[in-house]
């Protein structure tokens, strides 16, 4: 049984379901009922950092500091959800693919590997990061100022790893379905509970930015326990068999795919420990506040395009398994459109009114006027990097693996990195280089996705 949340085919065995409307349905109509939940789900991710950020900015005498050492963090919370990512985003779309291919019970097997897999990331990750927070905080870009907050933060936020990991890595297995409002309401549960807990701990209790953690970790467990007890149920078609947790060699195609994700999501986390020190090397403490809040603001564009990738990944994945070659080209087709567009549309809204925006996170004169000048300057090349974004969903959905690791690493490791270290060097750039190495990175990264799915992609859908 596979299916949208309005229309599920049920199919006898492991004999692939003809009816299923992933298969079936138009795909317009279909993409957008599938990435209109994900973009929602992306969007309730997005709150709970920016939503700490935005309470925390508010705390009276100490805000801008309890925002920053909680910035301080972030890269770390990213490292944290890439290895979701890296278990997730690769089983679930091979998982996606079995389906299309009618094979259920490797679909399943998958499912179980994955879960295993997460469980020892749930163990090892968060110990080693308890033992080495302090020096790996300060070599982050913390300050004496900003540390004891950092700490504090991210102290109770490692106790919730295995909700983390177990919210972020298992929804895309529902996703994968079709299923993508019921992945849409496990992040809505998550984020409406870390929303309102927010002002509850950090104000009422008190607690600052421990509540801020707190929240966090108990809007974490209930999504996970809602993504558990679905897939557990009778309505997966992707089954959590208890028999199945465990390691198993299926895990190795589901790490050869999701390096490519969780290489995506890991060197960002390796790009803001270079932004933040750089910046508090040539900058200070405002500077780092200031980046903290444009990163804040970018996640409202990756919001979209995220959602719309795991919306549509899917459809590519299960018709690429099923030779509906066809319905994978009006797939992306109608991808690069939509995005590019809404991509371009949210940073024209930053270039061109960033003021409300920096407002929304602090009142000090200082950071707002650095976020004022530098959120045109580190969005500009949002718009066409659209194109990459869409590039990279297709050849994971297809299961190629390497073209979408090259280009993770093209954009991040290759680009990005070495422009922050040494565009501060360049003709007194300072600060300003840093900021401009995310334009030129995303750019040039576009273009050369762009001219590798053109060599790859018809080759991938011959008939």
């Amino acid at each position: 049984m596979v299916g949208t949340d309005n229309d599920v085919a049920t199919t006898a065995g492991n004999a692939p379901a003809r009816q299923d409307p992933l298969g079936t349905k138009p795909v317009g109509r279909l993409a957008v009922s599938l990435a209109v939940p994900a973009i929602i789900a992306q969007a309730c991710n997005a709150l709970y950092t920016i939503v700490d950020r935005l309470f925390l900015a508010h705390i009276p005498q100490v805000g801008d500091l309890a925002m920053t050492g909680v910035g301080v963090c972030f890269p770390i919370l990213l490292a944290v959800s890439s290895f979701a990512s890296l278990v997730g985003m690769g089983g679930a779309p091979l998982a996606s693919i079995e389906l299309g291919r009618g094979d259920r019970a490797k679909a399943e097997r998958i499912l179980g590997a994955s879960v295993a897999a997460l469980l020892v990331v749930a163990i090892v990750l968060p110990t080693l990061l308890q033992v080495f927070k302090a020096p790996i905080l300060m070599a982050f870009g913390a300050s004496e100022a900003t540390l004891p907050y950092a700490m504090d933060f991210l102290t109770i936020y490692l106790s919730g790893t295995v909700f983390v990991q177990f919210a972020l890595g298992l929804n895309p297995f529902i996703t994968a379905q079709g299923r993508a409002r019921v992945a849409m309401t496990s992040t809505l549960i998550g984020a409406l509970s870390s929303v309102a807990l927010d002002p509850l701990f950090i104000f009422t209790f008190g607690m600052g930015v421990r509540g801020a953690a707190l929240a966090n970790v108990i809007a974490q467990a209930l999504s996970a326990l809602w993504v558990l007890a679905f897939l557990g149920s009778p309505r997966s078609a992707v089954r959590l068999r208890p028999r199945r947790i465990r390691l198993s060699p299926v895990l190795l195609p589901v790490l050869a795919l999701g390096v490519s994700p969780f290489i995506m999501q890991f060197t960002e986390c390796v790009i803001q420990v270079v932004f933040n020190s750089s910046l508090q090397r040539y900058g200070g403490d405002d500077y780092v506040g200031a980046m903290t809040i444009i990163t804040s603001l970018m996640q409202l564009i990756t919001v979209f395009s995220n959602g719309m990738t795991q919306g549509v990944q899917p459809i590519i994945g299960y018709n690429f398994g099923a030779r509906r070659f066809d319905r994978v080209r009006r797939a992306y087709r109608g991808m690069f459109v939509v995005q590019i567009a809404l991509n371009s549309a949210m940073t024209a809204a930053f270039i061109l009114a960033p003021a409300p925006f920096a407002a929304l996170f602090t009142s000090d004169p200082s950071i707002a006027s650095i976020v004022v000048a530098m959120l045109p300057v580190f969005c500009c090349g949002m718009g066409i990097f659209g194109i990459q974004n869409v590039v990279q969903c297709v050849f994971v959905g297809m299961g190629q693996a390497k073209p979408s690791l090259f280009l993770a690493i093209f954009r991040k490791i290759i680009l990005l990195v070495p422009l922050a270290l040494v565009l501060p060097h360049v003709a007194g750039l300072g600060t300003l280089g840093v900021f401009l190495a995310e334009p030129i990175s995303d750019i040039t990264s576009a273009l050369v996705a762009g001219l590798l799915f053109r060599g790859l992609t018809p080759a991938l859908l011959s008939e």
